[in-house]
């Protein structure tokens, strides 16, 4: 189930245009994406001088941990996994009502609404229901901003 909902995610993240469109994969001309790279969460804005780059705007998925109900014991699972998205831009400055860089500082903030209106009621084989439940904003880094979008979805797990 984590794997399936990782790669919808993912797949979705990477479709979404810089104007907050979903691009066509079948088209000929590709618009530029908004989202530049996805990958799993492993505390990667605290260790940026130590990984390989990336390119941003990025999304990093963060799986906390699973509380399994049983339906049938022993064969089939209900849970609601919650799912971090870890939205991480460039900062771009100083966002005070006096700054000149004020609407360019504060784009990044728009980022979460264009997520969620691509990811809102996301379903695969094996979840259903995706929609956000909070938002967080992290300042504790010098040249980026992280912005944590908490999202919640119905998930089954079945043992043949």
């Amino acid at each position: 189930m984590r794997k399936e909902l990782y790669k919808v995610i993912a797949t979705r993240l990477l479709q979404i245009a810089a104007d907050g469109s979903i691009i066509d994969p079948e088209a000929e001309e590709q618009p530029e994406k908004l989202i530049k790279h996805v990958d799993l969460w492993n505390h990667n804005v605290e260790f940026l001088d130590q990984e390989q780059p990336w390119e941003r705007p990025a999304v990093f998925v963060e799986f906390t941990p699973i509380v399994w109900e049983p339906v049938k014991p022993g064969r089939e699972y209900r849970s609601k996994p919650v799912v971090n998205l870890h939205i991480v831009t460039d900062w771009e400055g100083d966002a005070s009502a006096a700054s000149e860089l004020q609407e360019e500082a504060l784009k990044v903030l728009d980022y979460s609404g264009i997520i969620h209106k691509a990811l809102q009621g996301l379903d695969g084989e094996h979840f259903g229901r995706f929609d956000l439940v909070e938002t967080h904003t992290n300042h504790n880094h010098e040249d980026i901003v992280e912005s944590i979008e908490v999202y919640k979805c119905v998930a089954t797990r079945t043992l043949t």
